[in-house]
């Protein structure tokens, strides 16, 4: 482990996120001291603080103790990678457009996989300039769409459905893109426009 790299990661993110070292001390119970020597290199938080200056700093606590902020590679900000995470536990939708990783509830979510299925078919008429997306599928609270997200070149619209809803949506009419709609209970389906 090299505290040179690690004081300088907890630096960097400490001014990213606007705090002093006293601010960041206060909220962790150490001395402004302490803080200093992490930054400076000479010395590492106890793994007893580890956790809670991840949260203080907005990181994992494997990128604290690796030392390194790694960057995404290109594919980081192209609408058409992006991918699809729901919390089993609460419900939580979510969506990266890059290599991440997504915790909810306290666990790691998997990234959802597309998949097509005669049984989760949709029609989508365009009407205006909308399209008007209809699903035939139930709506009850124990088997619905939880939403629908159109991914185009440079945007992702997405739009919560909700159990005893009417399963439609409309949405405006974009260029080519992909339509992903997720079952509470078969997983994330796709549907190319």
């Amino acid at each position: 482990m090299d505290l040179n790299r690690c004081g300088e990661l907890l630096r960097s993110l400490r001014l990213a996120g606007g705090m002093t070292q006293k601010q960041v001390a206060e909220k962790l119970g150490v001395m402004p001291k302490t803080v200093s020597k992490w930054e400076t290199g000479r010395g590492f938080p106890d793994v007893s603080v580890v956790s809670a200056l991840a949260d203080v700093l907005g990181v994992s606590e494997r990128i604290i103790l690796s030392g390194n902020l790694t960057q995404n590679p290109e594919e980081v900000g192209n609408m058409r990678k992006t991918k699809f995470y729901v919390c089993p536990n609460c419900g939580n939708v979510m969506q990266g457009t890059g290599v991440c990783r997504i915790i909810c509830c306290g666990k790691p979510l998997k990234q959802l996989t597309a998949r097509s299925d005669e049984s989760h078919k949709i029609s989508v008429d365009e009407i205006e300039n909308d399209y008007y997306i209809d699903f035939n599928h139930e709506m009850t609270k124990e088997h619905y769409i939880r939403f629908v997200a159109f991914i185009g070149v440079d945007r992702v619209l997405t739009v919560r459905l909700y159990p005893e809803q009417n399963p439609t949506v409309r949405i405006p009419r974009m260029a080519r893109g992909k339509i992903y709609y997720y079952c509470n209970k078969h997983g994330l389906f796709e549907y190319k426009i």
